[in-house]
C-alpha cells in the first residue's frame, strides 16, 4: 500500500516514515504545501497523512484538492491539540479520520489499516476474491485450505490487483504503486515481470485459477472471467 506523508516536523516525519516502511508500506514524505500539491497532482496514493499546519499554507487545502480530483485515497489529518475547529473542518471536507499530536505509532498504524479497509474493501477484515481469501490485519493469504506464503511485494501486488479487479492496469501504474515515484527513473519492467510471474506461480500451485490476464503492450487485468 502506498502512503503520502505531509509533515513539516522533520524528526517526527522521519520517525513516522521509518515505522511505516517497517510495516511494509511504501511511504513518501514531503514537508511543505507546494511539494504536496505536486505529489497528489501526479501520483495516486492509497492513504494521505496530512498535517494541518504547513509552511506556505494549510493542509486542509490538500484535503480539498484530493476531493476535487475525486481521489480514492483515504485521508487522515494530523493536528495539534488546540486545532479542534480545523479538525472538524477537515472531516467536513471529506477526511476519513484525524490524530492529535502526540500519538503512538501503533495507533497510527491501526487508523491507516482501518481507513484502507473502509476505502478499498468496505471495512471487511476478510477479503474474498474467487478462491482467494486475504486477511489484511495479519497479511495472510489462503487458497482454499492452503496458506500461501508471499513476499512483501507479492502481497502488495495481490492486494492492488484485488482492489482494482476487472480494471486494466498499466505496467507503469503497478510499478509506481509497488515502489513509489522513484520508479520513474527505471527504464525496464523486469522487476515487475518477476513479481507477477512468482505470484501467479504460487497461486496456481495452490490450485487457484489464473486470475491474472496479460494484455500485451498495455498491462494486466485481475479478473474472475
Amino acid at each position: 500500500m502506498k502512503i503520502l506523508l505531509i509533515e513539516d516536523e522533520k524528526a517526527l516525519a522521519i520517525t513516522i516514515q521509518k515505522f511505516l516502511l517497517d510495516e511494509s508500506y511504501v511511504c513518501e514524505w514531503v514537508s511543505n504545501l507546494p511539494d504536496a500539491e505536486d505529489k497528489i497532482g501526479v501520483y495516486e496514493y492509497d492513504c494521505v497523512l496530512v498535517d494541518i499546519m504547513l509552511p506556505n499554507g494549510s493542509g486542509l487545502s490538500i484535503v480539498e484538492q484530493l476531493k476535487k480530483q475525486q481521489s480514492s485515497a483515504g485521508i487522515i489529518i494530523i493536528s495539534a491539540k488546540n486545532a479542534l475547529d480545523d479538525k472538524i473542518k477537515g472531516l467536513d471536507l471529506g477526511a476519513d479520520d484525524y490524530l492529535t499530536k502526540p500519538f503512538h505509532l501503533t495507533e497510527l498504524n491501526s487508523r491507516v489499516k482501518s481507513v484502507l479497509r473502509r476505502r478499498q474493501f468496505g471495512g471487511n477484515r476478510e477479503i474474498i476474491f474467487g478462491e482467494i481469501k486475504i486477511l489484511p490485519d495479519s497479511k495472510e493469504v489462503w487458497v482454499g485450505t492452503k496458506n500461501i506464503i508471499l513476499t512483501r511485494k507479492e502481497y502488495d501486488l495481490l492486494m492492488y490487483f484485488v482492489a482494482n479487479s476487472n480494471r486494466v492496469l498499466p505496467k507503469s501504474s503497478i510499478s509506481e504503486h509497488l515502489y513509489g515515484d522513484e520508479i520513474d527513473q527505471s527504464d525496464t519492467f523486469d522487476f515487475l515481470y518477476s513479481h507477477i510471474k512468482n505470484l501467479r506461480k504460487k497461486l496456481i500451485e495452490a490450485s487457484c485459477p489464473d486470475y491474472i490476464q496479460t494484455l500485451y503492450g498495455v498491462g494486466y487485468k485481475f479478473s474472475l472471467t
